[in-house]
C-alpha cells in the first residue's frame, strides 16, 4: 500500500439506542476507493446496521473487527467514550457545541485522547449554509408520518408505519393507498432540506401547490398546500418591513404571524428552525380559538417547549403519535374528543435508513470528501473542528467552562 494511502474506517455505531444509519453505503466506499485509488476504505463488522457486512464485501470493500488502523473515522451519532480511540480524526454528530448537558463527558474524553473531532453540523460554507445533514429524510419520514397519523385520526386509510418498510420504494407503494379528501389543505413552515422533503412527500400525493393568499382566501376541489417562507409566518412588533436576515440575527422583537392559517388549515407540517428567541407560532391560547381548524400537527423540527405549543414531548418512532386536549393543554389519548393529534418523533431519518444513509453519503462524497483530500485549503474542516490535539479550538474556547465544570 503507497505510503500516502488514506485509510478511512466506518466505525460500529455504539450509542444506545444502536442506530442503524452509517456514513457510506457499500455502493458509495467502492465508488470512493475507484475513483480515488489513494483512499482505502474498512468496515467495522456490525450486526445492527441496515446495510449487512456481506453487501460491503460484495462491493469488494473490506469488513473489519477494528479500524484502529485507520487514520480517519467516519460515524452517525455519539461515540461512547470507551469506544474512542486516541489520537484520531472523527466525523459524527457530538451534539456538544450548545453545552448539551448530556456529551459534556464526551467532549472531555475527546480532549484527554487528543482526538480531532470534527462535527458534521458545523461543516458548512463560509456563509453558513450547512453542507451536509439527514434533514431531507426528516422531512420525508416526517411528512409520511403526518399523512399515516390523518388517516389514522379520520380513519379514513391505513398505511404502515414508515420503519416498517425496507426503503423509499416501498413508501412509494403505500402512498398509492391514501385516499386524501378533495378539500384538504396542509401548511407547511420552513425552506431548507427539511421542508424539501416534506415536500416530496406531498408531490408523491399529487397534491397542489398554492399561493399563501390563495391558501387563506380560498377552498380548492384538489387536496392542497402552501409552503411558508418565515417572512410569511412571523413579523416585526413594531410593524416596520421584515429582513429576513435581521430575523435570523436577532429574533427579538419579531411576533408570528401564522393564526390565520390555523384557521384556514387541516394539517400542519413543521419543516422551520426555532431559535430560543423566537416567538411562539401556536400558543394555547390559539389551540383554544373556536376558529383554530387544524386537525394534526405533524411536528417535525420537534423543539420541546418551543414554537408550537402542543408539542409537549418528543415521541416514539413505536408509538409516534398522542392527543393534546384544546381546552386543558394536557396530552391525552391520539384521537380523544376535543383533541388535536400530534406527531413529534425526534429522529425521524432513523425510520427509512437504507435511504437516509444514502443520501447523506451523496453530501459526503460532494460536499465533504473534496476538502479532506485537497487538504482543507478553504477551511470547511477547520470550521467545523472543535478540538484537535487535546485542546478546543480558538472558536470553540468557550466550551472549556463547560468541560471544567464536571
Amino acid at each position: 500500500m503507497p505510503a500516502n494511502t488514506m485509510l478511512i474506517g466506518i466505525i460500529r455505531e455504539g450509542k444506545k439506542p444502536i442506530d442503524k444509519r452509517v456514513a457510506l453505503s457499500p455502493s458509495q466506499c467502492a465508488q470512493i476507493q475507484k475513483q480515488f485509488p489513494a483512499v482505502q476504505i474498512y468496515v467495522q463488522s456490525s450486526p445492527f446496521r441496515t446495510f449487512e457486512d456481506t453487501e460491503y464485501t460484495d462491493y469488494g470493500v473490506e469488513v473489519v473487527d477494528s479500524v484502529a488502523h485507520c487514520d480517519v473515522l467516519l460515524g452517525v451519532k455519539e461515540v461512547p467514550t470507551d469506544e474512542l480511540i486516541p489520537s484520531k480524526t472523527y466525523f459524527f454528530f457530538s451534539h456538544t457545541f450548545k453545552k448539551q448537558l448530556y456529551n459534556r463527558k464526551l467532549l472531555k474524553a475527546i480532549l484527554e485522547k487528543k482526538i480531532r473531532l470534527i462535527d458534521y453540523e458545523l461543516l458548512a460554507e463560509a456563509n453558513g449554509r450547512r453542507l451536509i445533514g439527514f434533514g431531507r429524510y426528516a422531512g420525508v419520514v416526517g411528512a409520511y408520518n403526518g399523512i399515516r397519523a390523518y388517516g389514522l385520526l379520520t380513519k379514513t386509510f391505513d398505511i404502515r408505519p414508515a420503519h416498517r418498510l425496507f426503503d423509499r420504494n416501498e413508501m412509494a407503494l403505500e402512498l398509492k393507498k391514501v385516499k386524501l379528501p378533495n378539500d384538504l389543505k396542509i401548511v407547511i413552515t420552513g425552506g431548507g432540506r427539511v421542508a424539501g422533503g416534506i415536500v416530496e412527500i406531498l408531490t408523491a400525493l399529487n397534491l397542489q401547490s398554492v399561493d399563501s393568499n390563495d391558501f387563506l382566501m380560498h377552498s380548492f376541489n384538489k387536496p392542497s398546500y402552501t409552503q411558508l417562507s418565515v417572512k410569511e409566518y412571523v413579523q416585526r412588533v413594531d410593524g416596520r418591513p421584515f429582513r429576513t436576515a435581521e430575523f435570523y440575527d436577532n429574533p427579538v422583537g419579531f411576533e408570528s404571524a401564522f393564526k390565520p392559517f390555523t384557521h384556514a388549515a387541516d394539517l400542519y407540517i413543521s419543516g422551520h428552525y426555532w431559535d430560543d428567541e423566537s416567538p411562539m407560532f401556536i400558543t394555547a391560547e390559539d389551540i383554544q380559538d373556536e376558529k383554530f381548524k387544524i386537525k394534526l400537527i405533524a411536528d417535525v423540527s420537534c423543539d420541546i417547549d418551543g414554537p408550537i405549543a402542543s408539542t409537549l414531548r418528543a415521541s416514539t418512532i413505536e408509538d409516534p403519535v398522542y392527543g393534546y386536549d384544546k381546552t386543558t393543554g394536557l396530552e391525552v389519548s391520539f384521537g380523544s374528543e376535543n383533541s388535536i393529534g400530534v406527531m413529534a418523533v425526534d429522529n425521524l431519518p432513523c425510520e427509512l435508513p437504507r435511504d437516509a444513509s444514502e443520501d447523506f453519503g451523496n453530501e459526503f462524497m460532494e460536499n465533504i470528501l473534496p476538502h479532506l483530500l485537497n487538504n482543507d485549503i478553504e477551511g470547511v474542516l477547520w470550521r467545523a473542528t472543535e478540538a484537535k490535539d487535546g485542546v478546543l479550538l480558538p472558536d470553540f474556547q468557550y466550551l472549556q467552562e463547560y468541560v471544567d465544570s464536571l
